[in-house]
């Protein structure tokens, strides 16, 4: 209901053929640009905040330019980029795009990737853009600083940047004292270095000690490019080769439409991998890093990534399927007089599954498009009554959808995060129906844990399953557990995630219920119920994507076990204000 933000989305493609075999083959000087376009307007959905481009031309004469950039911010941000391409882009055979959706609070141009380091040698030019967020960029920083170095801005792409860009220096000169102890001079001794270069060992000394969700793509003066995934495969990653393209994106769906590929002509970049294009054109998938256990981000699957790849498609439905059963407990069986309808349009694939699954029993099921997002509204208004007058319409109904006090109302989401939109919008709007009741459905678990690893949902209060739990707490007197959870969470951050005490008292249902009672807005008629998957649905309907911890609390890293102790500190001595005895 409520947006998420996801950071982000990426494009790679190298050319492995000469301009004029684009030219005679497809008619077109711009395959190149042409293709990245296509890759990331069809990634849109992962970054409205801000696009970049950049590319590279190997066979750009001395003193001309080789490595070009283009940033923008701004939901029109792609089509900015791509109208400030000259025909110099034309001649390259590298080219990396972006998409920013920022999770750190962090905005503006300087943010937004690709980000350029410069210098005079090609192989020391490095360009980098990804999709990530690290858990652990204090201690990369102090690594830095204790290595000499004094990065200009706080912020892990800044960061990384450096830190590679001073592992690429190191590279290239060792490959500079190895040409010279062979007794090459000059020119000769550029070839070697660019010949040679080994991106994996810069990515070994890179990336060893970064805790967090990644796909790092980046690409050097000299025609180098990589993309690297974390040990934990978090952060998707996908990638295309034939004779003519090497090709990387965060999506397979995007893969398959821009080059009209099947599911099988694409392949998954392995965890801990990368996929390196060499300057000559040749590619290898190498391994990085050690492979940490597996734990894909599942929230790719119910919600980020587009619906239209194959499996994605599948696995929405059967989330919806799998639902079938406590929908009908809320509703007493009573399906003559209920209609079924979803909300938002993301939802759309888990409500196919849902009707299939209820039709499957051989029941007779009416379906509605009852819920309309109407308009995105922007107000000068600052009265906080008038402005959450205006919030309660972003939303709207379809009049005689319903019979009036006759008919329950099931509407299916992806996921119930905050709940704000619960209460200020669709609850208000849905009363005006006049259900006998509202069964609102969300096709994942109850999402009870921050995320560390690149969505924006990093704070404990945002999220309506913990309010609901602490709010339960209060109300049976059990403030002891706060404390001890508070003591734990402070002297042990990294042993285990203390929070997840906070909720073992309690059963779904329990909290189920005490959200209702949160969210609902005062004067709504209709009564409500709630029902979540369960995470057992959750894992049959995506087994290869075991990564949970927003649901359960299991974060794969050190990092995300210690943020999320932090973020419960942080709501004890900012929220709670020391009002609780023994914190």
């Amino acid at each position: 209901m409520e947006p998420l933000k996801h950071e982000c989305g990426v494009a790679l493609i190298r050319l492995l053929k000469p301009q004029s075999y684009y030219e005679e083959k497809y008619g077109t000087a711009t395959y190149g640009l042409s293709k990245l376009y296509l890759m990331m307007e069809k990634q849109h959905n992962r970054g409205q905040e801000g696009a970049g481009i950049a590319c590279v031309n190997m066979n750009a004469e001395v003193g001309t330019e080789y490595m070009l950039r283009e940033k923008a911010v701004g939901k029109d941000a792609i089509s900015e980029v791509f109208e400030h391409v000259t025909p110099a882009w034309q001649a390259a055979q590298l080219y990396m795009g972006h998409l920013r959706y920022s999770t750190t609070g962090k905005s503006g141009l300087q943010y937004v990737h690709p980000f350029l380091r410069r210098n005079n040698w090609r192989a020391k030019n490095l360009c980098l853009c990804g999709n990530f967020n690290m858990t652990n960029i204090d201690e990369i920083f102090r690594k830095m600083i204790h290595q000499g170095q004094s990065p200009r801005i706080y912020s892990d792409s800044y960061i990384t940047l450096e830190l590679m860009g001073h592992r690429l220096d190191r590279e290239v000169e060792r490959l500079f004292a190895e040409a010279k102890a062979q007794g090459m001079e000059g020119t000769d001794i550029t070839r070697h270095i660019e010949d040679n270069i080994q991106m994996a060992n810069v990515l070994r000394t890179t990336m060893a000690d970064y805790d967090g969700g990644y796909v790092m793509c980046g690409m050097t003066g000299s025609g180098e490019m990589f993309a690297m995934r974390d040990p934990w495969g978090i952060r998707p990653a996908f990638f295309y080769r034939n004779d003519e393209v090497v090709a990387v994106a965060s999506e397979r769906a995007v893969l398959q439409t821009t080059f009209d590929l099947t599911c099988e002509d694409v392949q998954e970049l392995p965890a801990a991998h990368a996929l390196i294009i060499h300057n000559d054109g040749t590619s290898v998938v190498e391994p990085i890093l050690e492979a940490k256990q597996l734990s894909c981000c599942s929230f790719e699957r119910i919600y980020f990534s587009r619906g239209s790849d194959r499996d994605i498609y599948r696995e929405r439905k059967q989330l919806g399927q799998q639902l079938t059963e406590p929908i009908l407990r809320a509703i007493d069986g009573d399906t003559e007089h209920t209609v079924f309808s979803f909300i938002p349009n993301t939802a759309e694939v888990a409500f196919y599954g849902m009707m299939e699954g209820l039709r499957s029993k051989g029941l007779d099921v009416r379906s509605e498009k009852v819920a309309w997002k109407d308009i995105k509204l922007r107000t000068f208004i600052t009265e906080a009554g008038a402005r959450t007058d205006l919030a309660s319409h972003v939303y709207d109904i379809t009049y005689g959808s319903l019979r009036p006090c006759e008919d329950n109302l099931v509407i299916i989401d992806d996921s119930i995060v905050r709940g704000t939109t619960l209460k200020e919008s669709i609850f208000k709007i849905l009363d005006r129906l006049h259900p006998k009741k509202i069964v609102m459905v969300s096709s994942s678990p109850q999402i009870r844990y921050p995320d560390y690893y690149g969505i924006d949902m990093s704070r404990l209060e945002e999220l309506c399953a913990f309010r609901a739990a602490m709010a339960l707490i209060t109300e049976r007197g059990m403030h002891c557990l706060i404390s001890e959870t508070y003591r734990k969470c402070k002297s042990e951050p990294l042993t285990a995630n203390h929070v997840r005490a906070i909720y073992a008292p309690f059963t779904v249902e329990e909290i189920n219920n005490k959200i209702v009672e949160m969210l609902r807005p005062e004067g709504m008629q209709a009564p409500v119920e709630l029902v979540f998957q369960s995470i057992e649905g959750l894992h049959t309907a995506i087994p290869c994507h075991t990564g949970d911890w927003y649901f359960t609390g299991h974060y794969p890293t050190p990092g995300g076990i210690r943020l999320c102790n932090e973020a419960f500190v942080n709501y004890v001595e900012v929220k709670l204000k020391g009002k609780l005895k023994g914190s």
